[in-house]
C-alpha cells in the first residue's frame, strides 16, 4: 500500500484513480449531489454502478474527507481486510469438500497468494468485497445441501441480494449453484414438496425484497426499468475492434476519448449506452468471425493472464511476463485438482466448475481486466492444493519402505 498510495492520491482528471467511476460516484453523494456523476463532470443521476460500494465510499469520505490520504488508506485497508477474511471460508469450504489437511493448506495458500495480497491495495474498487461475499455464498450453498433451518435460507437470500448489489456479475453462478442444491436434495432425501417450496420461497422472497428498492429508484429517475447497472451497451463496445491490439479499447467510451465524452454529456446517460448498445450489435453482425475469434483471446488471457508478447504492448504491461507464469501455473494446477476431484465425487466437483467455467462467461464476449478473475480465485487456490496434496499422496505411496 505505502509503494503504491501516490497512484490513488494523484489529481489528474479530477482525482480520476482514486476509486474511478465508484469513487466519482462516492464523492457525489458525500457532497449531496446523490448517486450521480460517474466521470468527470456532474452529469446527473447514474445507474453505471450498482450501490454498495459507492456507498461504502461515500461513507468513509464522510468520515475522513473526500479524496483524503486518510480516506484512500481506509478504503484500501478494507479491502485488505475482505482479502484476508477470506481465509476463513476458504478453510471452511474446502474442509468439507476436501478435508482437514487441504482445508489448512488452501487457507495459507491464499494468505500467501500474490493476487490477494497485491490486488487489495492497487485499485479501490469493489472486487475485493465481491470476492468474500462470493466465498461466504459458496460455502452457505455447500451447507443447504443438507441444512433445513429457515434463516439459513433467509441469510442466503441476504448474501446473494448484497452480492447482486456489490457487482452484478456474480448473479451469473445463482442459478447453476441453486440448481446443484436442488439436485443434491433430490438425490439424497425425499422431502415433502411443501416445506422444499417454502425455504426457496423465503430466500427467493428476501433477495427480492431488499434489490426492489434499488430497482424501484432506477425506475423513477430513469423512467424504465434497469435491472441493477445500464452499462451494458458500453461494456458490449468495448468487446469491439478499436485502433489497437489491446484487450481493453478504452478509447471506444468516455474515459479517453474527448468525442465520446462530449457525446456521453450530449445525449445523457441512457441514450449514451443504449447507442453504445447498437453501434457493438452492428459492428458484431458484420464482423463475426473476428469477435468469435477476439472472445477466443479474452478467454485464453482471463485463464493464462496472455493476451501478447508484442514489444511495444509489454510497454504497457511490463508485469505481464511474471503474471503469465503464475496464472498459468495456478490454472493448470485448479484444473488438474479438478479433474481429481471430479474423479473422486462429481457431486462435490460440481460447484467449483460452475465458478471455474461459467463465471468468467460474460467477460469473454465484452471486456476482460485482470482484477475480473479475482472473485473466483479463491476456488482456483483450493483447487490447486488438491492436485498438490494429490501429487504429494502419489509419490509417498511410491517412496520405498526402510
Amino acid at each position: 500500500m505505502y509503494f503504491l498510495l501516490p497512484e490513488q492520491l494523484s489529481p489528474e482528471r479530477n482525482h480520476w484513480h482514486f476509486g474511478y467511476e465508484a469513487g466519482k460516484i462516492g464523492a457525489s453523494i458525500a457532497e449531496g449531489r446523490g448517486f450521480s456523476s460517474p466521470l468527470f463532470e456532474n452529469t446527473g443521476p447514474t445507474a453505471w454502478m450498482t450501490p454498495i460500494y459507492p456507498y461504502l465510499i461515500a461513507g468513509v469520505f464522510k468520515m475522513f474527507g473526500v479524496y483524503t490520504t486518510a480516506s484512500a488508506i481506509v478504503l484500501l485497508s478494507l479491502n485488505a481486510l475482505m482479502s484476508a477474511l477470506v481465509c476463513i471460508p476458504v478453510f471452511f469450504v474446502a474442509r468439507m469438500g476436501f478435508g482437514d489437511r487441504i482445508a489448512k493448506w488452501s487457507a495459507w495458500a491464499w494468505a500467501i497468494c500474490p493476487y490477494g495480497i497485491y490486488f487489495p491495495v492497487e485499485r479501490i474498487w469493489e472486487t475485493w468485497l465481491s470476492t468474500l461475499l462470493l466465498s461466504l455464498l459458496f460455502l452457505l450453498t455447500l451447507q443447504l445441501e443438507e441444512d433445513d433451518r429457515l434463516w439459513k435460507w433467509a441469510a442466503y437470500g441476504l448474501l446473494w441480494a448484497l452480492a447482486a448489489l456489490t457487482s452484478s456479475a456474480v448473479l451469473i453462478v445463482l442459478p447453476f449453484l441453486v440448481a446443484w442444491i436442488i439436485w443434491q436434495r433430490s438425490r439424497r432425501k425425499k422431502r415433502r414438496r411443501k416445506l422444499w417450496l417454502l425455504k426457496h420461497a423465503v430466500a427467493a422472497a428476501v433477495f427480492l425484497v431488499l434489490i426492489a428498492p434499488w430497482f424501484i429508484r432506477n425506475y423513477e429517475v430513469f423512467h424504465r426499468f434497469i435491472p441493477f447497472r445500464d452499462n451494458m451497451g458500453l461494456v458490449l463496445k468495448l468487446g469491439t475492434r478499436g485502433e489497437g491490439d489491446y484487450w481493453g479499447q478504452y478509447q471506444l467510451g468516455p474515459w479517453h476519448n474527448d468525442r465520446e465524452w462530449n457525446d456521453f454529456k450530449r445525449l445523457g446517460e441512457l441514450d449514451y449506452m443504449d447507442q453504445k448498445k447498437r453501434e457493438a450489435v452492428d459492428f458484431i453482425r458484420v464482423n463475426p468471425a473476428w469477435y468469435v475469434w477476439t472472445s477466443l483471446r479474452r478467454a485464453v488471457f482471463l485463464w493464462t493472464g496472455y493476451w501478447s508478447l508484442d514489444r511495444e504492448y509489454l510497454k504497457q504491461e511490463p508485469l505481464d511476463p511474471p503474471n503469465i507464469l503464475f496464472c498459468s501455473t495456478l490454472t493448470i494446477f485448479a484444473l488438474f485438482g479438478l479433474w481429481r476431484a471430479w474423479r473422486t465425487d462429481r457431486a462435490t466437483a460440481l460447484p467449483y466448475a460452475i465458478m471455474l467455467f461459467v463465471f468468467p462467461l460474460i467477460y469473454y464476449v465484452t471486456s476482460p481486466e485482470v482484477y475480473y478473475r479475482r472473485p473466483v480465485d479463491p476456488f482456483f487456490v483450493i483447487l490447486a492444493m488438491v492436485a498438490i496434496e494429490s501429487a504429494s499422496r502419489k509419490k509417498t505411496a511410491l517412496r520405498p519402505s526402510s
